[in-house]
């Protein structure tokens, strides 16, 4: 849901400010979660800062990277580097935790990976630079490191998903909120229209936001949810079939040509 409700955003509003709709997102999941914590959904858990840093560093290092990975790529490579994930979660869980999955349960990530390989790179697989090259595989190894802490730094921190999520998110806000201006037209001088502070913020765009950081906290918990339970690997499986969902809604909602526009 969340990733047909951000295509309306950019689509059909025009906001295409990536890192202030993730900044949004963060706020929100921000405030939900502390609603959460008020009404006994949770009890939170006070965790030294110094240990949920690197956890908020990772969150938005895997968001700026893999944004900046997909600006300077082609499709085709970004999408390669997002199925490494997995591969690169069984390789970075074994150096890290001597953590190895069954013969049985590589050959199938291997097949998985090999599946969704040839049922979404349409695109050529191009490496435009060197540049290229690297951001995506610091996109890829930023993205499995922050999905392998999301399971092992709740059990370090003996917290449960919910406390986790709740001690780091500020942390986070405040980090996107450094990054904004620096990857965003702000437009503080001339808020021109393609400026943030130029947008037009109608009725119908606000709603479809707010919809989408809506979305955007569910996700965040959910992540964490399935990670803490399960592992980063079955994470990284199961957003696999997010990969066929969104293939066959977004042919149902927006067309064969507005899914290959969205890329």
């Amino acid at each position: 849901m969340i990733v047909f409700a951000n295509k309306w955003v950019f689509q059909h509003y025009n906001f295409k400010f990536v890192f202030a709709l993730t900044w949004i997102h963060t706020v929100f999941t921000w405030v939900g979660m502390n609603v959460l914590s008020q009404i006994g959904f949770f009890v939170p858990k006070k965790i030294p800062n110094v240990k949920l840093i690197p956890i908020a560093l990772g969150y938005v290092g895997y968001i700026v990277l893999c944004n900046v990975s997909l600006n300077i790529n082609s499709v085709g490579f970004y999408q390669i580097m997002k199925i490494a994930i997995a591969p690169t979660v069984v390789v970075m869980e074994f150096f890290m935790f001597n953590k190895l999955p069954s013969r049985l349960m590589i050959c199938s990530v291997l097949v998985v990976c090999m599946g969704i390989t040839v049922a979404t790179v349409s695109d050529t697989v191009a490496i435009s630079n060197s540049m290229g090259l690297i951001v995506g595989v610091a996109a890829t190894l930023v993205t499995a490191l922050y999905q392998i802490w999301a399971g092992s730094k709740q059990r370090e921190l003996q917290a449960n998903s919910s406390q986790l999520l709740h001690a780091y998110t500020p942390h986070a806000v405040w980090l996107l909120g450094v990054l904004v201006p620096i990857f965003e037209p702000i437009g503080w001088k001339d808020a021109a229209p393609g400026t943030l502070l130029g947008y037009q913020f109608t009725w119908d765009a606000v709603a479809a936001i707010v919809i989408s950081a809506m979305l955007g906290i569910l996700v965040s918990l959910s992540t964490f949810l399935v990670i803490g339970t399960t592992s980063s690997l079955t994470y990284n499986i199961v957003g696999h079939l997010k990969t066929v969902i969104i293939l066959t809604g977004g042919v149902l909602v927006f067309g064969v040509r507005g899914l290959q526009a969205a890329g």
